[in-house]
């Protein structure tokens, strides 16, 4: 049992040093835009608005107002 627990230990405590694969010089990879999620930034900020206008009466983002989009 013992043995067990100190390999998990173990385990556990080698993925605390790793060190981040993404290097400097590679991160212009990540920012180009054909790597976003959403295609259109304009229609998916439009799209939360109305989300978190719609949901903010029952709390599920956490905005403020109503559910009538006015806020």
């Amino acid at each position: 049992m013992k043995t067990i627990t100190f390999m998990l230990l173990l385990l556990s405590l080698s993925g605390c040093g790793l060190q981040p694969w993404v290097k400097p010089y590679e991160r212009q990879n990540l920012a180009d835009p054909i790597m976003s999620f959403n295609r259109d930034p304009v229609a998916s900020n439009y799209m939360h608005h109305v989300y978190q206008a719609r949901e903010a009466s029952r709390g599920a983002e956490g905005g403020s107002g109503g559910g009538c989009g006015c806020n």
